[in-house]
């Protein structure tokens, strides 16, 4: 013990550091014993009792037990005086990216999927009057493409209708 304040001092490391850092491990190792134990006892029967898969609930698990490990991670980091500032404004960002792209992900495949069954199953054609309910959109359908069906109003006025709204919301073909 009393060779480890000059390694320390040799190191440019403080014993609270260390100590914190063991600390936060021990910490941690609690958590997700606590974690897995909580899955084990309360959430498997639980999951069962809704029909939910075992798969579904051990991936559940290991993303939480990764998560809990990567913020300790940040926190030892930030504990040995790592700027992670950064770091969080560039995984916020991230997210936020990787969510934008599958909603718009979603919406172009919702589109393309609805444009295939509208081709397959016609529930309209082409020069029929097609009204979406509740909103009253009424026009007559000149053209469809993988993404809208074109409507156009009376007036002359043209609609572009995403082709999964067809799926959607109640719509009257003729009259």
């Amino acid at each position: 013990m009393h060779q480890l304040a000059p390694w320390l001092d040799r190191h440019d490391l403080s014993l609270s550091t260390v100590v914190a850092t063991f600390a936060l491990i021990v910490a941690v190792v609690v958590a997700v014993f606590v974690h897995n134990l909580l899955l084990k006892y309360w959430l498997q029967p639980f999951g069962k009792k809704i029909g939910v898969s075992a798969d579904l609930i051990l991936s559940f698990a290991r993303i939480v037990t990764v998560s809990i490990w990567l913020i300790a991670l940040l926190l030892a980091l930030d504990l040995w005086g790592v700027s992670v500032g950064g770091f969080w404004t560039l995984l916020a960002s991230g997210a936020a990216v990787i969510g934008v792209g599958f909603l718009a992900t979603w919406a172009m495949i919702s589109n393309v999927t609805a444009s295939l069954f509208l081709a397959v199953w016609r529930p309209f054609h082409l020069g029929d009057t097609v009204a979406l309910l509740p909103e009253n959109f009424k026009g007559r359908a000149v053209d469809r493409n993988l993404m809208f069906t074109v409507l156009r109003e009376e007036d002359g006025s043209v609609l572009q209708v995403p082709n999964n709204l067809f799926f959607q919301k109640i719509f009257r073909v003729g009259g």
